[in-house]
């Protein structure tokens, strides 16, 4: 492409067309070298997911094609249709004009007192030389392909400049992405499992999602004279690129349908016409480089703050607003992503969400006639404990929105609103607790029970009250607490005779401070009694063994519980003395529950479970299985072969008969919603011998959840979301009444004698 006018921050590359006297007239004087590049044969090389795509052998990364000291092969590409009509916008000379690190020095009269030029800006300079040393047809796929091969033999379908279809012109360059250089080179970079967890957005969710598999995943679109992209374009479809470049065409806009492209970690829209990027390029979160350079751009929109891993904002060669400029010249593209992050306006709220009925309209006046059937509800909810709620983290998140004080008015409303019978909270933190949730709550009839994780054991007091936990709390009104217990999975686990204590054992298993709380209750009025169990299973994906067996451990002392409070005894009647207090206790019609004598338990399965909480879990996993289907083989891909005792030789095993509540809507409920991982991992399980559903809290719009980057955000205080469900009790079968003995009429011949 051709530049009328070449920026000042730039070493003039183009000193032999005369032919173009325009170069030549700038008001202040050039070195003849770059004083920050350097030589030409001395180029600093750029810290950039797209580097070895500049690099072709000869054609080093700063090489011009009409640089005296680099005759390179593309000079028959330099005067491109496309570069004649281009306005470039050079920097002002008193921003950056480039003297030995020195900004001003040789600017033009009245020119601003000396300013050092900062890091950031070398590093933005230097990448809009590369770029603009890249304006050739396809010449990031030339750079890879090997020489003999020509990338430009299909060439992309085109009608009057538009391009309708890419299809073509991907396969034009799937030789060179799919060469085993680009692969390994592509291989290395990506966020697997593994080494993607420096970039994991919090310790509470699910496995990262990666890219779909394909056998390419760069895309080379520069220079090939593209107008339009339609928003119907295949490109878009294209969910599997990492690289896409469409850098010096005649674009005039960018369709909003990009933000499908979710994958991207490189885009390069520079040397086009571009007035504005539409406000969508937000929810690509995985950029790491977006190239703006050499367009008609005066601002950015608002949006852009979601991109918490962008490295590089390339702005050079646009009229910028000077105030979001000088940000980038101080202190660094993050600093601009922040700044437009906590400058973004709020958006609009979603519509609230609807309790779907599992049960019909007719039925349900059944039950509210009934006064034998009794139901509860039940409310599960991780709540991002404050010390886990960091930017580092939530680098997508308004700095406003993370902090405590606006979320825990929001979470106590999400609370309230449903009006549960037993709320169960994870990730709540000593001094929360203590300080927020239980002196809010008591005040609506709530009462709570709380532990925090086991490390708090080892911390001072002030430490202490940051270290999160699991609460659970019920109607005071309705409901006595017969007894609670601590569940520590890590000292479960050292207690068992059959665990080896390995490396792995102790590596995986008992460095983890996981914890469960057990809640035995009884409702007062008809003495039914609940188990109700609230966990918090570890989150790492690379542990799913240890997951499955802090299931395990769970389940097997719920088992171990339930025998043993079937046992109590049943409920005293009330006596006449009790009768006078009986004004504070809910009536008959309000439990919707009869007057029934309090039912008797033959063993623990006969009592009403729900085990709730945050597993962690996709419902693909072997924790999933576990416990929905009662049973996972002694071999299952998820103890990732290491041994586990009894669970690893003889299987597991539980007759709970659980099910999970969002069963009948298919598990497609998101519970956690983050940039990298949109899906269910929150459950609330039930024993299906006494309990049935009756309606389930219904998920977010979803047209408001494509919309969105990931929560925490302005209205949702968590990257969880809260889930809830109606449960309906079905009161144990009363044994049949035993039988008279049989008695059998004595022989005739006895009778005689």
């Amino acid at each position: 492409m051709y530049y009328p006018q070449q920026s000042p921050g730039i070493a003039h590359k183009l000193p032999t067309h005369q032919q173009h006297p325009v170069h030549d007239q700038s008001p202040w004087s050039r070195a003849p070298h770059h004083p920050v590049l350097g030589p030409p044969n001395h180029a600093q090389q750029p810290t950039s997911p797209a580097y070895p795509l500049f690099t072709n052998g000869a054609m080093t990364a700063m090489q011009h094609p009409h640089h005296p000291h680099m005759p390179g092969p593309l000079t028959h590409h330099h005067h491109h249709q496309n570069s004649l009509s281009h306005n470039h916008y050079p920097s002002p000379p008193n921003s950056n004009g480039l003297q030995h690190g020195v900004l001003g020095q040789n600017g033009s009269p009245g020119s601003v007192p000396t300013q050092i030029l900062t890091p950031h800006w070398q590093q933005q300079l230097l990448k809009c030389e590369m770029i603009r040393a890249s304006r050739s047809p396809h010449h990031r796929a030339r750079a890879i392909c090997d020489p003999i091969t020509n990338p430009n033999a299909v060439k992309p379908s085109e009608s009057n400049g538009v391009l309708k279809e890419v299809e073509a012109a991907a396969a034009a360059v799937g030789a060179a992405g799919s060469s085993p250089s680009t692969s390994r080179a592509e291989s290395e970079t990506s966020p697997t499992p593994a080494n993607g967890l420096a970039n994991h957005p919090s310790s509470t969710v699910g496995p990262i999602s990666e890219p779909p598999e394909n056998t390419w995943s760069s895309l080379d679109m520069g220079g090939v004279s593209i107008k339009s992209i339609p928003p119907t374009s295949g490109l878009f479809s294209f969910s599997f690129l990492i690289n896409l470049y469409l850098n010096h065409n005649a674009l005039t806009s960018i369709p909003p349908e990009i933000s499908k492209l979710r994958h991207l970690r490189l885009l390069d829209l520079s040397g086009n016409s571009l007035v504005a990027v539409p406000p969508e390029l937000g929810m690509l979160t995985a950029l790491k480089e977006l190239y703006l350079f050499d367009n008609h751009l005066t601002t950015l929109p608002p949006e852009l703050g979601t991109l918490h891993q962008l490295q590089t904002l390339g702005i050079e060669g646009n009229p910028m607003d000077a105030s979001l400029k000088q940000i980038v010249q101080k202190e660094g593209t993050p600093a601009l992503v922040s700044f437009l992050r906590d400058s973004c306006p709020t958006p609009a709220p979603p519509p609230d969400r609807v309790w779907k009925n599992l049960v019909s309209q007719a039925e349900r006046d059944v039950f509210a006639a009934d006064q034998g059937i009794e139901t509860f509800s039940v409310m599960c909810y991780n709540i991002l404990c404050e010390k886990a709620a960091t930017e580092r983290m939530y680098g997508y998140t308004p700095s406003w929105a993370l902090q405590w004080d606006y979320r825990k008015e929001l979470i106590l409303s999400e609370v309230l609103s449903h009006d549960a019978d037993f709320v169960c909270l994870q990730e709540v933190d000593i001094g929360q607790y203590e300080d927020y949730f239980l002196r809010n709550l008591s005040e609506r009839d709530y009462e709570g029970v709380y532990w925090p994780k086991s490390r708090y054991k080892t911390m001072h007091d002030a430490e202490k009250r940051l270290v999160d936990g699991c609460a659970t709390f019920y109607k005071a009104s309705k409901y006595t607490l017969v007894e609670k217990q601590l569940i520590e999975f890590s000292a479960l686990a050292m207690q068992r005779s059959d665990f080896k204590k390995t490396d792995d054992m102790f590596n995986r298993v008992l460095g983890k401070d996981h914890i469960a709380i057990i809640c035995l209750l009884e409702n007062k009025l008809t003495g039914t009694r609940f188990i109700l169990a609230n966990a918090h299973i570890h989150w790492d994906p690379q542990y799913r063994d240890v997951k499955l067996v802090q299931a395990a451990l769970l389940i097997e002392e719920v088992e171990k519980i339930a025998q043993s409070f079937a046992k109590y005894p049943p409920r005293l009647p009330p006596t006449p003395s009790s009768a006078t207090s009986a004004s504070t206790l809910p009536s008959i019609d309000e439990n919707n529950s009869s007057s029934r004598p309090p039912p008797v338990y033959s063993d623990g399965s006969k009592i009403p479970l729900i085990v709730c909480g945050d597993f962690n879990s996709v419902p693909s996993s072997g924790v999933y299985e576990f416990l929905s289907m009662g049973s996972v083989p002694p071999d299952h891909a998820d103890f990732m072969s290491h041994l586990y005792g009894r669970y690893t030789s003889d299987g597991l095993k539980h007759r709970l008969g659980l099910k999970s509540a969002y069963a009948s809507a298919g598990e497609t409920v998101v519970t956690n919603y983050t940039p990298s991982f949109h899906g269910m991992i929150d459950y609330i399980w039930y024993s299906t011998a006494n309990l049935a559903v009756n309606a389930i809290l219904g998920e977010v719009d979803r047209q408001y959840l494509e919309k969105v980057v990931g929560f925490p955000n302005a209205h949702f205080p968590s990257d969880h979301l809260c889930i809830a469900s109606e449960f309906r009790v079905r009161p144990p079968r009363e044994a049949p009444p035993p039988r008279a003995p049989v008695v059998f009429p004595e022989p005739a011949s006895r009778a005689r004698t």
